[in-house]
């Protein structure tokens, strides 16, 4: 199946899952995927990330992680730069995400990272997502 925007549809993916309960979720493998499952553990959203081969293919699995058992950590994952509509921000242009309490993955000329380390590290880029 071709998909037009495959970080959306790993956004949707962990989105739906971590809505239904679900404990772990399964996406198709890229190198982009890989750097934004990896800042999403770093900061505590998710719980764990493995990659594994299904066939041909490499797939994340990704183990997702809850408050008490039941309230999923990740309350909002949202789409920001799109292949119709590219956003970027300069170094002093990255936006905050619910006052600071979420987070900003912003894709730099030195990879992919968090708002923060991208305004510490005085970088711009494409905006991708934001995760609360």
């Amino acid at each position: 199946m071709n998909i037009s925007d495959p970080i959306a549809d790993m956004l949707t993916r962990v989105r739906n899952a971590s809505r239904a309960r679900h404990t772990d979720v399964v996406v198709p493998a890229s190198r982009t995927k890989r750097e934004i499952a990896r800042i999403l553990k770093t900061e505590g959203f998710i719980a764990d990330v493995s990659e594994e081969q299904d066939g041909p293919t490499a797939v994340l699995r990704i183990t997702l992680k809850y408050v008490d058992g039941k309230v999923p950590v990740v309350s909002g994952l949202k789409r920001i730069s799109k292949p119709g509509l590219r956003v970027y921000a300069r170094k002093t242009d990255i936006p905050r995400v619910l006052g600071g309490l979420g987070i900003v993955i912003v894709s730099t000329s030195h990879g992919i990272m968090t708002g923060q380390q991208a305004r510490q590290a005085q970088l711009g880029g494409e905006v991708l997502a934001f995760v609360w």
